[in-house]
């Protein structure tokens, strides 16, 4: 599997000749011009995730992709009039034979008083389980982790636990637009992760590692 970081949370995924674009977000553009994408997942709505004019110019590229995601972004793209696919709790959906498998769970909390929107964390290939903004367990084995490792809703040693409880083969960070790289966030798991079987690596951005 080949991975190229855009940004935040914005992957390529390439994996049998399938590529997968996630959560074109408002901090990440390269991906703007990316070519030949089957499918864009989208794990919930807020900006950082999903920017709808960058996903509009994915899809100028790319007429043939598949959006996928959940009944609460599905508000947004009926009224920006961008067709999607939607897939549910435990639900599965299959792309050139690569299949892409659902969890949903709320958004991890920012504050009590905010509302928690919903969020879906994609299994793709079972191989990659990215979880969006949700500390979510998967209920099969993961291979390779994106792992948020910094935002409001979160704490570096959070991260760090959540990592230890999924027990990928190797993690990379994501969620991390924020701060400036090289972090401490950023790479404090991988001060961690290593004594406890679990690889972590570092994609910069706009670089692609082989997985």
């Amino acid at each position: 599997m080949l991975i190229t970081k855009f940004g935040q949370c914005c992957l390529l995924i390439e994996e049998n000749g399938v590529r997968i674009i996630t959560d074109p977000g408002s901090l990440s553009t390269n991906q703007n011009t990316a070519e030949n994408i089957d499918a864009v997942l989208i794990t919930h709505e807020h900006e950082d995730h999903i920017h709808l004019d960058s996903l509009k110019k994915i899809l100028e590229r790319n007429p043939h992709a598949t959006v996928i995601t959940n009944t609460a972004v599905a508000k947004l793209l009926d009224e920006a009039r961008i067709a999607y696919e939607l897939i549910g709790h435990e639900g599965s959906m299959t792309i050139k034979e690569l299949v892409i498998e659902a969890l949903e769970a709320p958004h991890a909390e920012i504050y009590k008083t905010m509302p928690r929107v919903l969020n879906t964390g994609f299994l793709i290939a079972e191989k990659l389980f990215y979880p969006g903004d949700a500390f979510i367990i998967p209920t099969k084995k993961v291979d390779i982790l994106a792992l948020p490792v910094a935002g409001p809703w979160m704490k570096s040693s959070e991260a760090i636990d959540y990592a230890l409880a999924v027990h990928p083969r190797v993690a990379f960070p994501v969620h991390d637009a924020i701060m400036k790289s090289p972090s401490f966030a950023q790479r404090l798991p991988g001060m961690i992760l290593p004594k406890e079987g679990i690889e972590f690596k570092v994609i910069e951005i706009d670089a692609t590692e082989e997985f």
